[in-house]
């Protein structure tokens, strides 16, 4: 993913990069971390605000991060979904400075079928939480144990319209599920099945961007980016969406340097402008 928004300044131009770049680092807190959107150092909201800067290509704050991160100590008190971002947010230092035990701990996470699930105890995988777990293995360079028993996992997801759902039994997919999946199976050398990209496709609005599932009102961000990211992976075409996609994550722009999530969104925040510069990545392709 950083490889490719790391192509976002080509569309942006180098003023509407300067802007963003001083919109994450206005995100970044005294201790090092950078903001939620009630203004509170969060672990997850500084995976985005790091990677952003990664994908600009620009002096990382690094020194501030190391010392936001080591006041968390050895993770005891965290819970799964910023256990993950603690140890994606440590792949960016050597070895050496890395807390151990941080990926077994996940291990704690584990379902029953293989997966894992940001609610401890739960008898599924949800795709997130296999994105979660998964992400923070590959920032190490390692693979989760038992990694063929993960992606197994993921087959319970499947949902009768073809695509895939975060939770298993819903009746119908997700994009960013969806989407997750094309990942997966890329990671695990696998081909994924060819009605994805037709799925996927489905999912653009009228208007610019992709919705969430198939009945979602508007389009949002997060769901354009990653979209767009699988149909990529999937190399499916969608030459035929990019001036619309253009105009819908331009409409999402602020002169602050951020983007908004959607149309009803009256805020900006780290995780959304990194979507933004995803989605503008592949755009740019």
């Amino acid at each position: 993913m950083l490889q490719v928004a790391r192509l976002a300044p080509m569309v942006l131009g180098a003023e509407a990069a300067g802007l963003i770049e001083s919109f994450f680092r206005s995100c970044q807190g005294s201790d090092g971390g950078f903001r939620d959107r009630g203004g509170r150092s969060d672990l997850y909201y500084t995976v985005f605000g790091l990677d952003g800067l990664a994908a600009l290509q620009v002096p990382l704050p690094l020194e501030a991060v190391h010392r936001f991160l080591s006041s968390f100590g050895d993770a005891a008190t965290l819970d799964f979904v910023h256990l993950c971002c603690l140890a994606r947010l440590w792949g960016y230092f050597p070895a050496a400075d890395r807390p151990s035990g941080l990926l077994e701990r996940m291990e704690n996470w584990r379902t029953p079928d293989g997966g894992y699930h940001q609610r401890r105890g739960s008898a599924r995988t949800s795709a997130y939480g296999a994105m979660l777990a998964g992400a923070a293995h590959l920032d190490w360079q390692r693979r989760p144990p038992r990694s063929w028993k993960l992606a197994w996992s993921l087959r319970g997801l499947r949902t009768a319209d073809g695509a895939w759902a975060n939770e298993a039994g819903m009746a119908e997919g997700s994009t960013t599920a969806t989407a997750a999946a094309v990942t997966f199976y890329r990671h695990a050398h696998l081909t994924p099945p060819a009605e994805l990209g037709r799925w996927l496709l489905a999912q653009a609005h009228p208007d610019g961007g992709f919705k969430a599932f198939p009945r979602a009102p508007i389009p949002d961000l997060l769901s354009t980016a990653v979209a767009l990211h699988a149909l990529d992976g999937l190399q499916v075409d969608f030459s035929g969406l990019k001036e619309r996609m253009l105009d819908y994550v331009d409409s999402l722009w602020s002169a602050g340097g951020g983007f908004h999530g959607h149309w009803a969104d009256d805020e900006l925040d780290v995780e959304y402008t990194y979507y933004g510069l995803l989605a503008l990545g592949h755009l740019a392709l």
